[in-house]
């Protein structure tokens, strides 16, 4: 491979000369990213976890100035209490100690368990108990802290030379799934603890200061059985006992007044379960029964898996129903069942997604609920409509339904996941169809109206239950996507949500907040937004409250599609006024806000900058920087990122991002790969930390090394996403080799999925590209469009006829269509080098169309190579895999576009006998030319 002497010249120069290091795989390590970040109910403090990818995390607190109070390596997710007086979280075992006890293959029952730890904020005390399992937390009071402990092994004892004390110590009841564990609970205050043992499940009350747990008692199964602990009266309530039940279902109401549980006090085997619903009241020692198979509607019975709830107010129980299973026939052998699955052709659901859906079929539970005033029981969901949504946190007196089923056989290839809806009385339990044919439908906060958008009118509309009224409120008004660019209707921007009482309905258009009377369609536009092309959205920060207050100050995010700045507004609903409060080169992040006060966290970011957590009030005056967790980058050659325009092939005006080293010389020239995938321009300012991502480039990585990268925005026309795609990146890329700066002989190109179909498609009409990474690509869509979406077990037709691949019709239709898009049927035009990286678990395309890639190639002896790892899905999740996919791309990368040196895989694979072993990763010394 001849390279021209002054490129070398250039080459040696750029690292020679620069005043900063250049980022290796080996610097990746040194990169944190902040998780599990939150503030303290009363705001004051702020706990997060500071994470390296496949390492140990390191667990900060923080004061709201500022200062770090506590530091704790190997801890994470911390939790504080709703007084604001104690900070839970675990303390992990080191990840090197255990990796090395996996390599003296010890079991996994017997390496060391987490510690959990209690950190009293006011005194600095902290408090470690060894072997726990979980722990929770009361949401809304505070004081006590409830935990599980581990099965810890006793050390070994003496032979005892009594036999019989022998001979009991086997039997001794030990901790299990099925026997339950210790659960332990702690006065955060006193330090003083309770223990109830072998306890299966617990719950503590929202608000109430109540405990229920279930029990499988002690030895000889004493104590059994199912308690309440009130710990404003110190007192403990058993509310059921039985020997050997099975209890699948507990729940306190909000107050801990009410209480319910589903148990199975049959010890047989028989394959129907006598499962029976209790309730219980405060005041009453014991529970009552409300419901078992023999009371329930007829063809449901008591459902195990369905979830307890109680409505806000406390004056209903909602549980769930279900059909008797199928019974098998379990005098069968083996070898006398019929294994065959039979596919019918108008089955309303394929095959393939009844297999994946099978084990939630099974246990499907119908909600239903019992009104404790009128002592009724009224089922919601049913067989004909078996998904339900309640409002108003359960205190509505109205439910939605829904059904798939008259749609669903169209919906493989429509791609629309269409429904009818219905209204359900609860007090009477009559049901009305209210919305035919829509995709999705909900309830305003308190159950007056029906809402939703149609997408085959592009339409939101209301309907108001009362009245029965069906009302399209934003006819001829553009609340769709503006840029839809696929053969399906338009989908909505959505909405903002309603005002108090359902006065108003909040819906957003591309850049604007507007209000709607749900009954009249009157509007009026809230943030005018669109002559400055500023897209304004609410920010929900209480998720506690279901409407939108018109007495307060809402805070909105801000964006501007020309500049791409952001930040946040305030929005005045009395006098309809906006106020800037934050706005710049960034993109803003509102992470967590205090439950108790206006405090909150939030971060900011750009290319350059990492985004450190940071605390403000809700004006966002006082701001105060939390973390710094990556000060080493300016120690780095980084890189800088710009918008760049030009002009498509076929006319549209296109942006794109353009990432450059942070020494960037324009009077010299670089190397360049344009990685893309549909339009990428709006995050301009995302910050791109060093990582082994698991399916593109890392930007700053190559950046750091002396590339450009480009990122085209690309627009599309139906039916021809191939020659979209090219009349799109082409002209971008020759536009900036214009600038002068590129280097036009060592362009390269990657991308992934839909970016990868693209790159096969564009490298059988350009020779401008030097190499290309393709990532599981789709070479031919005639195949692809009978293929199966293994991970939801979907035909692929809906992909090709209506959405991303865009063709807008099938095989038979546009034939010419799916031939003139598919690679593989100009595969000998291609003279570029491929990387092709398909995964043989991938359930989003189908991995033998990487493979047709890849022996097409091969039969025509173009330089191409195969990336597959096993058992990975459509990018490789295991960090060896991510580390590995990085080196060798970027191997691939150096050696066609900089002139590096050939690694031993690319000259002679890794042979099967050295899978793993291995990685040909060293390499190859120059030869002369």
């Amino acid at each position: 491979m001849q390279f021209s002497l002054a490129y070398v010249f250039l080459f040696v120069s750029l690292i020679s000369t620069a005043q900063k290091k250049i980022l290796t795989h080996d610097d990746v390590a040194k990169w944190k990213s902040i998780d599990n970040d939150h503030i303290s109910p009363n705001g004051n403090f702020i706990v997060y976890d500071l994470e390296v990818d496949n390492s140990d995390s390191h667990l900060i607190l923080k004061s709201k100035k500022g200062e770090t109070l506590l530091e704790y390596h190997r801890a994470t997710n911390g939790t504080f209490s709703y007084d604001s007086k104690f900070l839970i979280f675990k303390i992990k075992p080191l990840k090197e100690a255990i990796d090395n006890l996996k390599r003296k293959k010890v079991k996994k029952d017997k390496l060391p368990k987490d510690t959990l730890a209690i950190y009293n904020l006011s005194t600095k005390a902290l408090s470690k108990i060894p072997n726990v399992k979980s722990y929770s937390l009361p949401e809304k009071w505070a004081g006590y802290l409830a935990y599980y402990l581990e099965d810890v092994k006793k050390e070994a004892k003496q032979k005892e030379t009594d036999s019989s004390k022998t001979k009991k110590d086997k039997k001794a009841k030990k901790v299990s799934k099925k026997n339950g564990c210790h659960l332990i609970v702690r006065n955060l205050t006193t330090k003083a603890q309770d223990t109830f043992k072998f306890v299966t499940k617990y719950t503590f009350a929202k608000k109430g200061q109540k405990l229920a747990f279930s029990t499988t008692g002690e030895q000889d199964h004493k104590n059994e059985g199912v308690y309440i602990y009130d710990f404003s009266k110190n007192k403990l309530t058993q509310t059921f006992t039985s020997i050997k039940a099975k209890y699948t279902q507990l729940k306190l109401s909000e107050t801990g007044k009410r209480f319910a549980f589903v148990v199975d006090t049959d010890t047989t085997k028989i394959q129907i379960r006598p499962n029976a619903l209790y309730t219980w009241e405060e005041g009453n020692d014991l529970a009552v029964k409300l419901h078992n198979n023999t009371s329930t509607p007829k063809g449901y019975i008591v459902s195990p898996h369905g979830e307890l709830h109680f409505s806000q107010d406390e004056s209903k129980l909602f549980f769930g129903l279900r059909t008797p299973p199928i019974v098998k026939d379990t005098t069968l052998l083996k070898d006398e069942i019929v294994n065959v699955e039979i596919w019918t052709y108008d089955e309303p659901t394929l095959y393939t997604v009844q297999e994946l859906q099978m084990k939630n079929d099974t246990i499907k539970a119908y909600e239903t609920v019992y009104d404790y005033k009128t002592k009724q029981t009224i089922q919601i969901e049913t067989t004909e409509f078996p998904d339900g949504k309640l409002t108003d946190k359960g205190n509505a007196n109205i439910a939605l339904v829904s059904t798939k089923k008259p749609y669903e056989l169209e919906s493989q290839w429509t791609g629309m996941r269409i429904r009818d809806f219905a209204t359900v009385n609860l007090k009477t339990g009559e049901q009305q169809i209210a919305v035919k044919g829509v995709r999705n439908v909900n309830l305003s906060p308190k159950g007056k109206y029906a809402y939703g958008y149609k997408m085959n009118d592009s339409t939101w509309f209301t309907y108001n239950i009362a009245a029965k009224k069906f009302n399209a409120i934003t006819t001829n008004k553009l609340f769709y996507d503006e840029l839809n660019d696929s053969p399906k209707h338009p989908n909505s921007y959505g909405l903002a949500g309603w005002t108090a009482s359902d006065k108003d309905i909040l819906l957003y258009d591309r850049y604007d907040i507007w209000k709607f009377n749900p009954d009249t369609g009157e509007s009026t536009n809230l943030t005018n937004g669109r002559n400055s092309k500023t897209v304004y959205r609410y920010l929900k920060l209480d998720k506690e409250i279901d409407f939108i207050s018109s007495d307060s100050d809402w805070l909105l995010s801000t964006f501007n599609e020309t500049t791409k700045e952001a930040g946040f507004a305030s929005f005045n609903p009395k006098n309809n006024k906006l106020k800037q409060l934050e706005k710049g080169p960034y993109r803003y992040r509102v992470s967590d806000k205090a439950a108790l006060s206006n405090a909150l966290i939030f971060t900011r970011e750009s290319f350059k900058e990492f985004p450190n957590l940071r605390f403000s009030n809700l004006n966002f005056k006082g701001q105060a920087l939390l973390s710094d967790a990556n000060p080493q980058q300016k120690e780095f050659n980084w890189g800088t990122i710009e918008l760049v325009e030009w002009t498509s092939l076929d006319g549209k005006k296109l942006k794109g991002l353009l990432a450059k080293p942070e020494n960037f010389d324009p009077n010299k020239k670089y190397p360049m790969i344009v990685n893309f995938y549909e339009r990428n321009s709006d995050r301009l300012h995302n910050h791109r930390a060093p990582s082994f991502g698991r399916s593109t480039i890392n930007y700053s990585f190559y950046t750091s090394r002396g590339y450009v990268i480009f990122n085209p925005d690309i627009a599309y026309r139906i039916g021809y996403p191939g020659e979209s795609a090219y009349n799109c990146v082409i002209p971008g890329v020759t536009h900036l080799i214009n600038q002068g700066f590129i280097y036009k002989d060592n362009i390269g190109v990657q991308g992934h999925s839909w970016g990868g179909y693209q790159i096969a498609y564009l490298v059988t009409k350009t020779n401008i590209f030097k190499a290309a990474e393709s990532g599981a690509p789709v070479p031919n869509m005639i195949s692809a469009y009978g293929g199966i979406r293994w991970w939801t077990g979907l035909s692929r037709q809906f992909q090709y006829e209506h959405t991303q691949s865009r063709i807008g019709g099938t095989p038979w239709e546009y034939p010419m269509r799916y031939i003139e898009n598919s690679p593989v049927f100009n595969i000998d035009k291609i003279n570029t080098p491929l990387l092709i990286m398909h995964n043989d678990a991938d359930g989003h395309v189908p991995w033998y169309q990487g493979i047709e890639f890849f022996v097409s190639l091969r039969r025509l002896g173009k330089p191409s190579w195969f990336l597959n790892y096993n058992g990975e899905p459509h990018w490789p999740l295991q960090y060896q895999n991510r580390k590995d996919f990085n080196i060798r791309m970027a191997q691939f990368f150096d050696y066609y576009l900089k002139g590096a040196a050939k690694p031993v895989w690319m000259e002679r694979g890794v042979p099967a006998v050295e899978k793993g072993i291995n990685q040909g990763y060293e390499l190859l010394k120059p030869t002369k030319d």
